[in-house]
């Protein structure tokens, strides 16, 4: 199975085959790995069998040879920057060839990203990835430029517009270095390539394992359970990991990459720091899972003995919630998104047509198309209430649920549910991020409601928020603050701090009554790419008085590789490029049957809860 997503699912993975990355080959010999170095001739077939040659291309100035793979992320974003460059060099006489050395790339899924993806470029399988292995090629997408005697001249990264810091993916508004267009505009100006090697990051190339035998870990015996109870969830059709995990073949060309990025911690992706809370969505592996997963790359990959097996795990169709009770899609029509340039939020009214108040136990946000859908946001518009004014920010906003990157759907305890007066309407706020691909999107939202006489206690998601503050640039840790006040003793149900690209840190600590402090949630290194929610495993009683206490910090420095613009101060706007600083959280009163009382912000005025 094959589908798109965005920075925010790239993953990578390394294994028995040892591949030692461009700075330690560089260390090892003492020079660039082939820059300078001749590539002898090879003969690959495409994917519709037609053979390719590169002593064919012999009257071609230079030739770019570029490493894909179907599934990764980073080659989906960069395919049609691959065509367009082939284009606009083409007539320059520079060849672009595509090669896949992935062993678990078939010729029908090559076929299929080549269609869907617009590659105008040969695709080219690499059996056994004899060429990868003559290029010295690691990652996907990694390009090399040839010269006309076919000496590499250039070899790395095709921009610098998406990549990973410190292991947070990033994604810039533009690229701000074209180092493949660079080099062969130099190449053929009769230049020396200014940068002739960039890192190029991405997702290592699936080679063929070579598996050790006696391994005391398996596929079969404990990594395929390890994978349905840690990865599957979002590694599966439909859902939002690039690949499934459901089976040894969809797994083992991965094995290189699941290896490197449980060696990294980022995967499975989870930020809170281990020292405060406990949640019942933690997703971090075990030090002894991690072990398991790390010894079974190590020795190969090996299936083991297919009798030991677990059986399937089975799954809602479509939804990670049971199947739901009512789905509301946001409108009557798909929306239609660019395949460049910014997209504003848009704003859509959907009518669930309650004609009697809803008890909403648990909803998921689904997106229609992950390649271009980033975050949905449903806000309930109670009767009476303009939708119009709550779009602009001109009214109050009800939260009914949302979701985004790593954000898991909404279930309340037994007992508890969000309240959704008749008449109610729902607006859907959706950002949209262009992939290189015009596209349609129609999300929805799924609903199961509960039998009103369960409920003993209403759900409300508040915010401590502060949008009075202004970034400095190239300010690298700047700190902003926000605080509420309980009126009621309260049921602390789940945390969601939520900043954009300038994000760094985020924290909650409650202040008791008493003068004691609480760290609630540490966030070391806020990921824009993977908003996470934070469920408590049992829910956290906050006494009346205490206080709400958020500290957000923030990266406008040139050192953020995702800062659209360090040079100027950053303030609160809605848009990506602006910045926000919100701690959400859920709450309910800790006395059964009490009504929810309003929490007071401590922040000085405050505007109408914008999102």
């Amino acid at each position: 199975m094959k589908f798109t997503r965005k920075l925010t699912t790239l993953v990578a993975m390394s294994g028995l085959l040892v591949v030692l990355t461009n700075r330690e080959l560089t260390a090892a010999t003492g020079e660039t790995p082939h820059i300078g170095h001749k590539i002898e001739g090879f003969t690959l077939k495409d994917y519709n069998g037609k053979v390719h040659s590169l002593d064919r291309l012999a009257d071609r100035e230079a030739v770019v040879v570029v490493f894909l793979g179907v599934e990764c992320p980073l080659v989906k974003l960069y395919a049609p920057r691959l065509t367009t460059l082939s284009k606009r060099f083409g007539v320059l006489g520079v060849a672009f060839l595509a090669i896949d050395s992935n062993c678990q790339d078939s010729l029908a899924e090559m076929e299929h990203f080549a269609r869907s993806h617009s590659l105008g470029i040969p695709f080219l399988k690499d059996v056994g990835n004899e060429v990868a292995d003559q290029f010295q090629a690691e990652r996907t997408p990694e390009v090399f430029v040839l010269d006309r005697n076919r000496v590499v001249r250039y070899r790395g990264r095709i921009d610098d517009q998406y990549g990973f810091q410190s292991g947070v993916g990033y994604q810039r508004p533009s690229a701000t270095e074209h180092d493949l267009a660079n080099a062969l505009e130099d190449l053929l100006a009769g230049r020396d390539v200014r940068l002739a090697q960039t890192h190029a990051p991405g997702c290592l190339i699936g080679r063929a394992q070579t598996t050790q035998g006696d391994s005391p870990v398996t596929y079969a015996n404990q990594i395929a359970r390890i994978f349905q109870n840690r990865c599957q969830n979002c590694h599966r059709e439909g859902e939002i990991g690039p690949f499934a995990m459901s089976s040894y073949d969809e797994v083992v060309g991965w094995a290189p990459m699941i290896g490197e990025v449980v060696r990294e911690g980022r995967m499975p992706p989870w930020h809170a720091s281990p020292k405060y809370g406990k949640f019942a969505n933690d997703s971090r592996l075990s030090d002894e899972e991690r072990e398991q997963i790390l010894t079974w790359v190590e020795r190969g990959a090996p299936l083991g003995d297919i009798s030991e097996l677990p059986p399937p795990r089975s799954y809602t169709v479509g939804w990670q919630i049971p199947q739901p009770h009512q789905i509301v899609p946001m409108s009557d029509k798909p929306f239609l998104v660019p395949a460049t340039g910014k997209v504003e939020y848009q704003y859509f009214v959907a009518d669930p047509k309650f004609t009697e108040d809803k008890w909403v136990q648990a909803c998921e946000c689904r997106p229609g198309n992950r390649g271009v859908v980033h975050h949905i946001i449903v806000f309930i518009v109670p009767p009476g209430e303009e939708p119009k004014r709550m779009a602009e920010g001109t009214a109050t906003r009800h939260l009914l649920a949302g979701t985004a990157p790593g954000n898991p759907p909404t279930v309340y305890p037994a007992g508890m549910a969000k309240l959704v007066k008749a008449g109610s309407r729902f607006l859907f706020q959706m950002h949209y991020t262009s992939n290189g691909r015009e596209q349609e999107d129609m999300s929805t939202i799924g609903l199961i409601f509960a039998d009103p006489a369960s409920i003993t206690r209403e759900v409300r998601t508040d915010l401590a928020i502060n949008p009075f503050f202004e970034v400095p640039a190239e300010a690298g840790n700047f700190p902003v603050e926000s605080f509420k006040k309980f009126r009621q003793d309260t049921l602390l149900l789940g945390l969601m701090p939520h900043m954009h690209l300038r994000g760094k840190a985020f924290r909650y600590t409650v202040e008791y009554p008493d003068g004691r402090e609480e760290i609630l949630l540490d966030i070391p290194q806020y990921d824009f790419n993977w908003q996470n929610s934070y469920q408590f495993a049992e829910p956290k009683l906050v006494p009346k008085g205490s206080r709400l206490h958020c500290v957000a910090h923030f990266d406008n420095s040139a050192e953020n590789l995702a800062n659209p613009d360090p040079s100027n101060p950053v303030r609160w706007g809605e848009q990506t490029w602006e910045e926000m600083m919100i701690g959400w959280f859920e709450r309910a009163p800790a006395n059964e049957r009490e009504p929810v009382a309003e929490v007071v912000s401590e922040n000085g005025a405050e505007p109408n809860q914008p999102n």
